[in-house]
């Protein structure tokens, strides 16, 4: 490591420690409400702060912060049902995530802010540096696209003028369905990912947020050692957000790939050799949403993940070729929220693989 601390243009902000080679690993983010259910807002809100850690390879965290903000909007009854739901959520997923919030900061403020700090002291080979993709290399991604479109489109079913563009293409309850697997996709640790980084060689990664796709990868394609360049042949997106999106105009360049994500998934360079086998790993995997699911505490269901491109010669840039195939990606099923407790007999949802 350099006797610097190296933050710009990682997930992370990595410090060296004085004592016995070890590095001080921190991140922070923090942002406004997009779904309804407080209780699912708090755990994306962890699940994105984590997500940092994730990108770097790190699957362990020391200790978590909270970051709160009450609108001044907000009456007491209000912020007495609100807030606790929203911290119980982010403490959940904490949990989840094996580690535990031990402080932070609440304050008052024009608008609901949530967030938090991550901190974990490392080892060397606990982090891979996101530098050393090679030509040949394939990009993976780690969870679908489009979670702007399905939070919006949710949002249009009260408001007739947007409504009526989008109704041709999608249904009310299609929506509803996007709009839960949006908020499941979002509240799902990149932690499986995290781990399988580093059994399958990962070159480099990064987690995909309010860039967009095309923007972190370009962030990433930056950060390279070498002479490399990201081409993006596939887009994995939830279904129906790609007909929503040319319904209404190309809203939000979705399929530009610079539609804003919210603790969206890791775009991974792997070693081409590898990538069949990391994606069958993350199927497999059991690990999954307990606390937010129906069934109680029991394994997910496996994560998906999707080959989206290569890596190939080139001068540090990122692209999406001129038609992306579109991978529509099936819903799983419901959220249960946590007012209507997590310990009910729902069965867990089916998952269609792809």
């Amino acid at each position: 490591m350099h006797a610097h601390c190296s933050c710009i243009g990682m997930d992370s902000c990595v410090i060296p420690l004085r004592h016995g080679g070890l590095s001080l690993v921190q991140t922070t983010d923090f942002f406004y409400p997009l779904v309804e259910d407080p209780y699912m807002m708090g755990r994306i809100a962890c699940a994105n702060v984590l997500s940092d850690l994730y990108a770097m390879g790190i699957t362990e965290c020391d200790n978590m912060l909270m970051l709160l903000s009450v609108s001044q909007k907000m009456n007491e009854k209000e912020r007495d049902q609100v807030m606790p739901l929203m911290m119980k959520g982010f403490r959940d997923a904490a949990e989840e995530a094996g580690t535990s919030v031990t402080g932070g900061q609440t304050v008052v403020n024009p608008w609901i802010i949530v967030g938090g700090v991550a901190s974990v002291v490392c080892q060397p080979n606990d982090f891979i540096m996101p530098d050393s993709a090679v030509p040949g290399d394939v990009l993976v991604l780690t969870k679908p696209l489009g979670t702007q479109v399905a939070v919006n489109a949710h949002q249009w079913l009260d408001i007739p003028e947007k409504w009526n563009k989008i109704k041709l293409v999608i249904s009310r309850e299609e929506v509803e369905q996007a709009y839960q697997e949006a908020m499941l996709n979002m509240a799902t640790l990149n932690r499986t990912a995290a781990a399988l980084m580093h059994k399958f060689n990962a070159h480099a990664a990064t987690d995909v947020t309010g860039f967009g796709i095309i923007g972190h990868a370009r962030n990433l394609a930056q950060q390279q050692k070498n002479d490399v360049a990201f081409v993006i042949h596939n887009l994995p997106i939830i279904s129906k957000m790609a007909a929503i999106v040319k319904a209404g105009g190309n809203l939000f360049g979705l399929l530009q790939g610079t539609s804003s994500e919210t603790s969206g998934g890791l775009l991974i360079c792997l070693p081409r050799e590898q990538a069949a086998r990391f994606c069958a790993e993350m199927k497999s995997s059991r690990v999954g949403l307990s606390g937010a699911m129906g069934h109680d505490g029991g394994a997910g269901d496996g994560q998906q993940a999707w080959i989206i491109g290569i890596v190939e010669k080139g001068n540090r840039c990122a692209r999406i070729i001129d038609k992306p195939r579109i991978i529509e990606v099936p819903y799983r099923g419901s959220v249960v929220s946590a007012q209507e407790g997590s310990n009910n007999n729902a069965s867990p949802p089916e998952v269609q693989l792809t």
